[in-house]
């Protein structure tokens, strides 16, 4: 294979991690939505009737499960970034014979430098922990709180459940991905 054949399959590859980059982004961004939407119709329908109550123990394990999908497809997305930035750049740079050149692809990293990047980043890790940690939290308490004397397994369920969403919440943070620039 010749030089232009595999810069053809760095662009190909390029392209097709593009593409999955995007997806990844519509559907996480989807999943904010989706939990905003599930909390909402599941807390009308616990707080509906004392009877209800039960239903508010759904909201800890939906905010888990779409939380680790949010932040699974987050942090693809920030891999797919970085994978360019670093990797796919590195062997352009290697094949073209140009060692010296500027970052091929800019915007993989002119888009990481914004001034504003640290704030808004840490503004979304506020945003995805009220969304996915903090909500789950208040409908766990709500319950928990709520004067009904509970069974054992019942309080043995909202501590596995207070457990994985504090699990989930330090999980967000570590992928938070505040660094600027490559």
């Amino acid at each position: 294979m010749d030089d232009q054949q595999i810069l053809q399959v760095f662009m190909l590859e390029y392209e097709k991690l593009k593409e999955e980059q995007a997806q990844r982004i519509g559907f996480r961004d989807q999943m904010i939505y989706i939990t905003l939407g599930i909390f909402g119709g599941v807390l009308s329908f616990a707080l509906s009737n004392k009877t209800n109550s039960y239903a508010l123990l759904v909201i800890p394990w939906v905010c888990l499960i779409l939380g680790w999908t949010y932040l699974v497809n987050d942090e693809k997305i920030s891999a797919i970034g970085k994978y360019l930035r670093l990797t796919l750049t590195e062997k352009i740079k290697a094949h073209t014979g140009h060692p010296d050149l500027e970052s091929i692809f800019g915007w993989e990293i002119a888009h990481r430098s914004d001034r504003r990047r640290e704030r808004r980043k840490i503004e979304q890790l506020i945003i995805d922990e009220i969304t996915f940690v903090c909500s789950g939290l208040l409908a766990l308490f709500t319950f928990w709180f709520s004067g009904t004397t509970l069974p054992w397994i019942v309080h043995f369920i909202c501590a596995v459940e207070f457990i994985l969403l504090l699990i989930l919440g330090i999980e967000i943070v570590i992928y938070a991905d505040l660094d600027k620039g490559r």
